[in-house]
């Protein structure tokens, strides 16, 4: 047996609380995780997992061993890391998760530069507009809008987005200009953004000289996706109210046309989260350091 396999193994399934999502994450054949658990107990001499047809649980032999085979894995994850950070060459896999107009609109334009400077990193980039759980998915960190509501995880911050409403130059012409948001639930059709998780309605907020309105209706076309939001204002199907970098570009090529700019609501923030009880590699903090200076240029 594999030792350090098998502990590596063992604290993945405990992680994903299932041996098949944990062999997806490892890449491994579902009897090959299962195989390395049994040995693993066998060399022990004790039971570390209860398994049924329904549930699977961690005994507290098992949660004992996870934790001290958790800081070991730790401890020799900074030897290895040591070596490579003093050669200036961090190495290895990063998994991240995103949502899709960050991925579209700001990492992947920005991934050469980063491979410019660590050629040796590969990036699993997780892109949907869903939230993760990053123990359970073995993701090494994520970045997320809005305020902080997971508290459990640790958090960076990376910058914040200001909104821009527009339509495209068609659509305006045949619904006209309005000069007030509460125009846009009387007059003209809106798409609106609901959460991919929750299925609720993001509302559209505005605020101008200590006024605030906040449009909270489904519009004429919902989507869960910010791509897929995107896409139905460059085609016309509506109004959308969205972040300033994911229209920029259109509206500087004259795509999109800005409306209501002298309602501003209060910019929104965007953030790196990772868990705290996982050590943060040389790979993953230089990833996370350049996020933070990507999302620095983010208006």
């Amino acid at each position: 047996m594999n030792q350090l396999l098998a502990m590596r193994v063992f604290a993945r399934v405990v992680q994903a609380q299932s041996f098949t999502k944990a062999a997806d994450s490892l890449n491994l054949p579902k009897t090959s995780v299962s195989k390395l658990v049994a040995e693993l107990e066998e060399h022990l001499g004790v039971r570390l997992l209860q398994r049924t047809t329904r549930r699977l649980t961690v005994t507290a032999d098992g949660m004992a061993y996870y934790e001290r085979a958790l800081q070991l894995m730790v401890e020799l994850d900074d030897l290895d890391n040591s070596f490579a950070s003093a050669q200036g060459h961090p190495r290895g896999r990063v998994s991240v998760d995103v949502g899709g107009s960050v991925a579209s609109m700001l990492i992947i334009p920005a991934l050469a530069d980063f491979y410019a400077r660590y050629p040796d990193i590969q990036i699993d980039l997780g892109v949907s507009d869903r939230s993760v759980d990053l123990i359970k998915e073995n993701v090494d960190c994520v970045v997320r809008g809005g305020p902080l509501t997971e508290l459990s995880l640790a958090a960076r911050p990376l910058g914040l987005s200001s909104w821009t409403t527009c339509a495209t130059p068609d659509y305006l012409a045949r619904f006209g200009q309005p000069n007030d948001p509460r125009d846009l639930e009387k007059h003209h059709r809106m798409v609106s953004y609901h959460s991919a998780h929750t299925g609720r309605v993001m509302p559209a907020r505005f605020e101008r000289n200590g006024e605030k309105i906040e449009l909270g209706g489904r519009g004429i076309m919902s989507v869960n996706e910010s791509n897929a939001h995107l896409a139905a204002g460059l085609a016309g199907v509506g109004v959308i109210h969205t972040f300033t970098y994911t229209v920029r570009p259109y509206i500087e090529r004259g795509e999109l046309v800005p409306i209501l700019q002298d309602w501003q609501p209060p910019r929104y923030p965007f953030h790196v989260l990772y868990p705290p009880n996982r050590h943060l590699s040389n790979r993953v903090r230089v990833f996370v350091d350049w996020l933070v200076e990507l999302f620095a240029t983010m208006r």
